[in-house]
C-alpha cells in the first residue's frame, strides 16, 4: 500500500507573503488544518492552524475583533511558518510515511515528486489506511484467532476457508509477547460459522 493510494491530491497552499488572516479564512473555509507554503513553485515551508492560533493568541485578548483582524492582515505567513518541512514521495509505503510522521511528531507530510508538490498525506489518511488493512469496512464475519506462533498456521486457516469456499476479505497478523499470534480475518460466505467450528476443533482459540 503506497502513499499515492491514500494522499489528498488537491492541496491548498499559500505564499510566504500571504497574511495569516487570509490563511486562517482559507483553512476555515476548506476545513483543513495545514497549508504548504509555496514560493516560485518550490515548497519552502508549512503552516498549521496551531501556528496561526499561536501568532494571534496575544492580540486577541486585548484588541477588538476589527483591530485584531487588521493586525492579522499585516502579519505574513513567512513570520510563522515552519521552514524545515518533512516530506515523502508518492511511491513511499504507507507504513514508512506513518513512521516518519511518528518520529518527527508531525500530523502530515507534503508529498513531493521531482521537487513538485503533488499531494499531502495526513494522520486521517493514515487512519483510513489502517481501517482498510484491518477490514473495518469489508464485508464478512470478523474472527480473531489466537494461536502459538508456528510455521504453517496461516496455511491451516486458508485450507479450511478454501474447502468451504469462503472468501477472506481481510487478513492481519499481530505478534504477542508470549510467542503467540492473533490473526484477525473476515470470512465472507454462507459457511462462515462452520469454518469457526472446524478451526476450534483443530485447536484454535477464536473470539468473534
Amino acid at each position: 500500500m503506497y502513499v499515492q493510494q491514500f494522499m489528498t491530491s488537491q492541496v491548498f497552499t499559500v505564499t510566504p507573503s500571504e497574511s495569516i488572516f487570509n490563511a486562517m479564512n482559507l483553512m476555515q473555509t476548506k476545513k483543513i488544518n495545514r497549508l504548504p507554503v509555496i514560493s516560485g513553485g518550490k515548497l519552502v515551508g508549512i503552516v498549521t492552524d496551531g501556528d496561526l492560533r499561536a501568532a494571534s493568541a496575544s492580540p486577541a485578548t486585548t484588541l477588538s475583533k476589527f483591530e485584531m483582524n487588521e493586525l492579522l492582515s499585516k502579519i505574513c505567513i513567512k513570520d510563522v511558518a515552519v521552514k524545515k518541512v518533512v516530506t515523502c514521495t508518492p511511491d513511499a509505503m504507507i507504513e514508512d510515511a506513518a513512521l516518519i510522521m511518528r518520529e518527527n511528531k508531525v500530523g502530515a507530510l507534503p508529498v513531493m515528486e521531482n521537487d513538485k508538490l503533488v499531494g499531502i498525506i495526513t494522520h486521517n489518511n493514515i487512519l483510513d489506511a489502517f481501517l482498510d488493512i484491518m477490514g473495518a469496512r469489508s464485508p464478512g464475519k470478523r474472527i480473531v484467532i489466537e494461536v502459538r506462533d508456528e510455521m504453517g498456521i496461516i496455511n491451516e486457516v486458508t485450507s479450511v476457508t478454501k474447502e468451504l469456499e469462503l472468501d477472506i476479505t481481510s487478513l492481519a497478523v499481530y505478534h504477542l509477547s508470549n510467542r503467540k499470534v492473533q490473526i484477525l480475518c473476515r470470512l465472507d460466505g454462507e459457511r462462515s460459522e462452520e469454518a469457526v467450528e472446524i478451526l476450534v476443533q483443530k485447536g484454535f482459540s477464536i473470539t468473534q
